[in-house]
């Protein structure tokens, strides 16, 4: 579990000192709860996002236990490295907007043909509660060919979540390498 301390300083001046220590700035929220204002170590939460299974991942902040996911981060433009994380408090039964990612199944057939399989929108926006949420959104590959594209509206009926993106976006397609 990650572990977190919360921060007594939200100015400029100590966000700057616990950057300097090594930490990440969080902020945590959900609906009908108190933002609480956080840091974690830096490589303790890149290590805990890296390794999860499902969307949310639980994190103890000052005593409390939370299950959380990542809403929105911000990296520096440069380097890359983060600067700070919005993570949400994934609370049973309450249905929120979520960001699930995209996965690509098989070997599709345009790869022969060279072609490149593009993500066209790696992370699909669903509106459901946490636990009817799926990990990740499949798409079974193997049948396009140069030219092809999976839509929104292609995507098989997930039980109890709503998709918010429009039905004509596209998600995958296979398209010719230059």
């Amino acid at each position: 579990m990650l572990e977190g301390i919360i921060r007594e300083s939200i100015g400029k001046r100590g966000t700057k000192a616990l950057r300097r220590d090594g930490y990440l700035i969080a902020n945590i929220y959900g609906k009908g709860l108190e933002n609480i204002n956080a840091a974690f170590k830096m490589n303790e939460y890149i290590r805990a996002v890296r390794n999860k299974e499902t969307l949310a991942f639980p994190v103890s902040v000052n005593g409390k236990e939370l299950n959380v996911v990542v809403q929105s981060y911000e990296s520096q433009a440069v380097t890359g490295m983060l600067l700070h994380v919005d993570l949400m408090v994934a609370q049973p039964g309450v249905v929120s907007t979520y960001n699930v990612p995209v996965v690509a199944i098989g070997e599709a057939i345009g790869l022969k043909n060279k072609g490149l399989v593009h993500m066209a929108k790696p992370r699909l926006t669903v509106r459901a509660a946490i636990e009817n949420l799926p990990s990740a959104v499949e798409i079974d590959v193997t049948e396009m060919d140069t030219g092809d594209s999976k839509l929104v509206r292609d995507l098989p009926e997930i039980p109890n979540v709503t998709v918010l993106d429009a039905d004509r976006v596209a998600l995958i397609s296979i398209i010719k390498a230059k």
